[in-house]
Parts: C-alpha cells; structure tokens; sequence
C-alpha cells in the first residue's frame, strides 16, 4: 500500500512538473536562508557559553555619572579586582584584561639563529594577569595554560602568530621582541601557544602578553586608586551559590570606601555592576567592549527576515497545492467510483505533500552547505556546520518541513476526497469563493513581508550612503596613515617627515598619537576661572606636531593654529572645537580665544591657554554626537602616526615613494600603511553586513513571493481558457486581456504596500535610533518601493497573461 502511495504520488510530481518545480524550489530555497540565518543567529547567541564555570564568571561594569549623566562603560580601574576579592569573601578569583588601546596594531619582531629577522604587525594584543587562562578556555598545543603568565615578560601566542614568527619550528621559550605604544618595548620569552578556535568569544586575541614586567604595571603602580585609570576589563569568578544580584548591592558601600573621596576631588562619580559572561556580547547594555559588542536589534531583524522568508516560502506551498488540488478533481471522483475511501485518499494527498516538503528539504540542506563558505566570508564570522553543535537546528528543520507539508497537504487531502463521484464526473465541480478569498490573502500576506523588506532595504541602503557622503569636518581622502610603533620609527620622524615633505606628490604631512576613526583612550577635565572641578567639562585630547591641523584640513574659526613660529605652544597652549566652547560656557569662539582653562586641582601649574578653536568635526562615527575635543602641540615627538596627505593623481608614485623613504630610514621593520577613508569606513562594517544581508534576502524573499504569483497566475490562466476564448471572439485586445488577469494580482500587491508601509516606518524609525545623525524616512521610499513591489508582480505574472490573451480562441472553445 505505500509502495503504491509512492508511485502515486511520483507520478503527480512528473505530470505536473513546472507546478512541482515551483513548489519544490521555492520551499527549498525559503528553507535554505532560513537554515543559514539560523546558523549565524546560534553562532551570535552561542558567545562564551562554553568556557567551563562560565555560569559563575562576570565583568564588572561602571556607570559613570557626569554632568547629571549616565553612560556605561566595560572598563575599570587595575586594582578593581584585587580590592574586590579582599573586600568580599563570596569571590573565589579575579582576573584583569587590558587591551593594546595605544596602537592599532603591535610590532612583533623574531631574530632566529643565522636566519633572517622576522617582522610583522599583529592586531588582536591582551595584557592579562597570571589566572587568565584559568578563567578562560583555550587548547593549548604548547605549555601549560595554568602557569604560562606567571612570570613578567612572557606571552601566550596564538598558533596563526607563532607560524608566521617561527614557522613550523617549536615557539616554546624562543624569545620575542615587542613594540607596543601601550605597553612600551620589550623583549618576552613565549610560554604557550593556543589553537585557533571558531567558537565564539568576546575575547578573540592573537597574542596575550603578561601584565607584570610592562610599563603599564609600573604606571597602575603609581596611581593605585579607583576613580582614574579606567582602561581595564575586570572580571570576577564567584564561589559556586553566590547570588550575584547580592553582591552586587554591596558595591556602592565598598566604592564609597575605597573610592569616595578621589571621586568627589575629580569632580564626578560611578556605580560598579555585574555583566555575567554569556551576556557580555549582547546583553551588556554596552557597545563597545573587549571587541564590539553584537546587536541583538540585529538578530530581531534578521531572525524576521529568515521567518518571513520561510512564511513566504510555506505560503507559496501551501498556495500552490490548494490551487492546483482543483485540477484532480476528476482523479478523486474516479478512484472514489473505483472503490477508494475517504481515508485512502487522505493518505495519498497528505503523502504526496509530505513528499515534496522532504524533497525540498535535502534540495535546501545542499544548498546551504554549498553557500555556507560564501555566507561566512559576508558576514564576518567563522561559520560551520556540525552535527554535534547544530544537530539540534537540522532536526527542527526537519520537523518544520514536515510540518509545512503538514499543513499544506491537510486542505486538499480533506476538501477533494469530501467530494461526491457523481457531481465530480458530471463536471459540476468548481473552486469556492472561500478558497479564492484565501489564497488571495494569502498573497496580500506575501507582499506586505516582501514591501516591508524592500522599504526597509532602501532604508538601510539610503543611511549607509548618508553616511558615506556625510562631511565629517575634515579630509578623509587620500590620507596616507604610517605606523610609529617601534622607538626606531618614533625617532625617525623628523627625517621621515623632511624626507616626504619634499616630494611632489605630497600635500601635507602631519603627526599624531591618535586619527579620526581609532580609539583615543586620552582625555581631561576643564573648567573655567571662577568653577571648580565639579563644573568641569570632559574633553578627547590628541596631542599633535605643528601641521597635523593642516593636514586634516580641519578648518580654523577663530584665534590660530599650531605652527613653528609658535615654539612655546608646547608649554600650555590648546586648540579646542566649537562643541567645546558651548560646553565650557564661552559666548563665541572669538570669546574663548586667549582665556585660560584648568584641570586637575587648578592654579598655574595646571592650566591651559585657548590660542584656537576649530569647527567641528567627526573624531568618531555618526553613531555618536560631536563631543568636546581638543588638541595640544607635543613637545617629546612620540608620536603613534605619521599622515600623509597625497595628491590625488600621484597616489600610486606617492606610495612607491613612501616605501623607498621608509626602508631607506627604517630598514629592519616593515611598512604596513592605510588609508584613512577606509579605516573610518571600517566603524560601519555591522552596518553594511547588515545592508548586505537584509537587501539579499530581501531578493530571495521577492523571488519566492514571485515563484508563488507565477505558478498563481499560471493556474489563473488556465482555469479561464475558455473565458478567455468567448472574450477574444467578442472583440477583447490583447491588452484588454493581459489588464483583465493581471488586475486580480496587482490589486492584493496594493493593499499589501498600503499594510506594509506604516509598520516598516516603525521599524525603520526604531533602528535610525541608533545613529546621532541620520537621515530621514521621506514619501519617496514608500512610492519607490510601492512601484518596485508592483513592477515586480506585473513583470512576473505579465508572460502568462501574454501567453493566454495570445491563444488561438478556437483551441479553448472546440469541445464547447
């Protein structure tokens, strides 16, 4: 009996290939995206959840209050974690974390036994305390995790970095040179090596130096409070039963303790809480952390767009087998005269459906493993599929494909076989006005996901350019930025400089510690004569060489700028921005211009002369605000970067001259340069994966939609042959025709942008939240996604339409 089930159902299939077709691919591919959505929403949410006590590890977080204001923050001061843990007995361990903040990118030096010097930049650099790899989970290939920081001036490499130091050779206790500008230079012997894992973590270092034996140990050493020095990641294992809300509770008794008084003196004030690990990537309440934080707005998103891609998918399905089940009408009457029950056909019809939602699924499984490299790379993360970490998700899409076939199969398998023989083969039978009116919603249904997916591709779409296009109150272009990692480079800078500045294809060249578009860790607190510094005002600082202003084309509005005829600048002279001068109080810039300002306890030892002030600009992304800034000229020339503002036309002689000027001055290190637009373009990058994975699936969610009104329009077409047939002998154009069955698919296309549009403005005004500066959600993007939606559906159901108002009417009307 299933055997013949089989058969059966087989040869429907082939009879009715281009209907089986349609349903098959558009199933597969809606459960495809889904599969491959699913596996990047497991990997964002999967974040730490396997190191061992995870459940017990937390990060200490700080709410900073200033001026009445709120803003969290992952970091803490060195010793938070040591205070903590002798101040409350419910913590078992403690462990600090601090990035490389000073540098982009560390210099990484290895001088083999009679080989040649190896030297190359790495990102992705910890300074960590001896228990972290306590804390944290990492294969070690070689060492001991439990002991490889315990002594000063070692490192941890991962094995991607100890490949490219030592090759294939052992990188056990082989001894390395490091630049860094945070942590100063020096020579560390390697005790361990990590495998590179795909599992994700907040923490993805390349290489972990330990904390003790570095100048960021003997510069922690000589503050020791807790209201300064805010740069760490502080994390806490608490003994197993510690209730983490109630430890927590404790923590304004203890900061006001060892805090108190240093925090009133600096004019502000903080509250410490309790981040626990899994939560750190998404749930922390904070953007930025040890790396970027995720976006679990991003993870709604996308998790609407695989369900909507996978409801448009089922409905298409289930639209098409009640559609085409009118055309078997005449099968049910003949095997029911042959002696088929009611519960026999069931079976067939819901087998036949279940069979093509099994199909489907092998079809969608294939091609996400095929795409899954290429979706991967899009995306950003180390994507892979395994039966032991992802059983559970293939499984489920194996009960959904059921179920989808389930669900569509049930209508047929009990509206047909409900059918009388008699009334069937005297050809009496015709689809209801209920059916039509369902499948019909069933369309308006589409299209109101695919319009709200298209509205707000064009939004995402319309920001990112926004974005890009948006002047940032400096020149961004053809800024060449150069690395000064090691003491060699910093030294080299005024003959690097000279040497460049003589080139034709040279605009300007400046220095800096820190661009527009990196971190900039250093700031103060000002404040006016007459204040103290509870009325302070906090402001980025960047300490810079004479023509860096220039460099940037940071355009100047009152007082002057830093120049060599101005050598005592660098005593106490400070360029400030217009946001600064509001914040400080001043009536004008011209106002702000030669008065002085104080920071610390203030009095002449700690004050500063305004001698500029500047428009402002972007330091950072549009994601925030235009704050405070401010510039001081440098007097040690320790400078991180030197940029290079090159002429347009020149720019690939001003980078052959660039490396001949930097191997000539600087021969044992490399040259490794960019660009400045793109690294600032890089604050984007969730952004545009974002756009890029919301505008292809909304395509594949249109092509779905348009799979489902073909097979539709289809059907309609052959449903009124005859129709079709009386009209042409009646005098109706083929225009007349094509209008008469398009307008029964376009009109649900209308009512599902008029649905669509107001709930993807609230969608879309929701997530422009996010950015300070954004651009607007005119009419035009609902007219232009309107027009788009129906151009779609007209061109998608328009060949049918052409093939059937073309038809010879005799064809459809001889048996008449």
């Amino acid at each position: 009996m299933i055997t013949n089930y089989l058969k059966t159902a087989w040869r429907s299939l082939m009879k009715n290939k281009t209907f089986s077709l349609i349903n098959i691919f558009g199933l597969s591919i809606g459960l495809a995206c889904c599969l491959l959505i699913s596996l990047y929403l497991a990997y964002e949410l999967g974040y730490d959840k396997y190191h061992p006590d995870a459940d017990r590890i937390y990060q200490v977080g700080t709410v900073f209050v200033r001026e009445g204001k709120e803003s969290s923050r992952p970091n803490t001061p060195g010793n938070m974690g040591k205070y903590m843990q002798q101040e409350f007995p419910e913590i078992e361990e403690t462990v600090k974390l601090l990035g490389l903040f000073g540098e982009d990118k560390t210099l990484l030096r290895y001088q083999g036994n009679n080989a040649s010097p190896v030297s190359f930049y790495e990102n992705k650099g910890y300074l960590a305390d001896p228990g972290f790899f306590r804390f944290f989970q990492y294969h070690f290939t070689e060492g001991d995790p439990n002991s490889a920081l315990n002594l000063p001036n070692t490192v941890v490499l991962s094995d991607q970095t100890a490949a490219k130091l030592f090759g294939g050779q052992p990188a056990l206790n082989k001894v390395i040179h490091v630049s860094s500008s945070t942590n100063g230079e020096s020579d560390v012997t390697v005790t361990g090596v990590f495998r590179s894992d795909t599992r994700p973590t907040h923490i993805n270092g390349q290489f972990f130096l330990a904390y003790r034996g570095g100048e960021m140990e003997r510069y922690v050493n000589r503050q020791p409070g807790l209201a300064y020095n805010n740069m760490f990641f502080t994390y806490l294992k608490l003994k197993k039963g510690t209730d983490a809300a109630q430890l927590q509770s404790k923590f304004p008794a203890f900061l006001n303790k060892y805090a108190g008084d240093d925090l009133k003196a600096a004019g502000f004030s903080k509250k410490q809480f309790l981040v626990a690990l899994p939560d750190i990537h998404l749930r922390s309440g904070m953007e930025e952390n040890v790396t970027a934080s995720g976006s679990i707005t991003y993870l709604y998103i996308l998790g609407s767009v695989a369900l909507f891609s996978l409801l448009i998918a089922c409905i298409n399905f289930m639209n098409l087998s009640t559609a085409r089940s009118a055309r078997r009408a005449a099968e049910v009457g003949i095997r029911k005269v042959l002696g088929a029950n009611r519960s026999s056909l069931v079976k067939q019809f819901l087998g036949e459906s279940l069979m093509m939602s099994l199909i489907a699924l092998l079809i969608a499984f294939a091609l996400a493993l095929l795409c899954l490299p290429a979706f991967a790379a899009a995306c950003g993360k180390p994507l892979v599929f395994s039966f032991s970490q992802h059983g559970w998700i293939l499984a489920a899409f194996v009960v959904l494909a059921l179920l989808t076939g389930l669900v569509a199969g049930l209508y047929p398998a009990f509206y047909l076989s409900s059918f009388k023989p008699i009334r069937i083969l005297k050809s009496k039978f015709s689809g209801s006005l209920a059916t039509v009116s369902v499948r019909k919603a069933l369309v308006v249904f589409q299209f109101v996901i695919s319009s709200i997916l298209i509205i707000s591709s064009v939004v995402i779409a319309k920001q990112m350019r926004f974005l890009r296009s948006q002047d940032l109150g400096f020149q961004k272009e053809q800024q060449l930025v150069l690395p000064l990692r090691s003491q060699t480079a910093k030294q080299a800078y005024t003959p690097l400089k000279t040497a460049l500045a003589q080139l034709s294809s040279v605009s300007a060249i400046g220095a800096s510690m820190y661009y527009p578009g990196i971190f900039n860790p250093s700031d103060t607190r000002l404040y006016r004569p007459g204040q103290t510094i509870d009325n302070s005002v906090s402001l980025k600082v960047n300490a810079v060489d004479e023509n860096f202003i220039q460099t940037l084309d940071i355009k100047p509005v009152a007082g002057r700028l830093f120049s060599k005829d101005f050598p005592g600048d660098t005593a106490r002279a400070i360029i400030i921005n217009e946001e600064a001068v509001k914040k400080l109080g001043f009536a004008s810039s011209q106002d702000a211009v030669g008065k002085q300002v104080y920071f610390g306890k203030g009095g002449a030892d700690n004050s500063a002369d305004i001698v500029g002030v500047v428009k402002d600009f972007h330091y950072e992304d549009l994601h925030l605000a235009i704050m405070p800034f401010s510039f001081t000229l440098s007097n040690s020339h320790n400078y991180n970067y030197l940029v290079v503002h090159g002429n347009k036309q020149d720019l690939r002689t001003l980078l052959s001259q660039v490396e001949n000027a930097w191997h000539t001055l600087i021969p044992n290190e490399p040259l490794e340069y960019q660009f400045m637009d793109e690294q600032f373009q890089k604050n984007y990058e969730a952004q545009d994966k974002l756009a890029w994975m919301v505008g292809f699936f909304t395509v594949i969610a249109i092509l779905i939609s348009c799979l489902g009104l073909f097979g539709l329009a289809t059907f309609s077409a052959e449903q009124r042959t005859k129709e079709i047939g009386i009209r042409k002998v009646l005098g109706a154009s083929v225009s007349n025709i094509i209008l008469l069955i398009s307008k029964d698919f376009i009109q649900p296309v209308l009512i599902a942008i008029v649905i669509a549009s107001p709930a993807a403005w609230w969608i879309m005004h929701t997530w422009l939240q996010d950015f300070a500066y954004r651009t607007g959600i005119g009419w035009t993007v609902f007219l232009l996604s309107g027009l788009l939606a129906c151009l779609v559906a007209f061109i998608t159901i328009s060949s049918q339409s052409l093939r059937a108002a073309v038809s010879n009417p005799v064809n459809s009307l001889r048996t008449e």
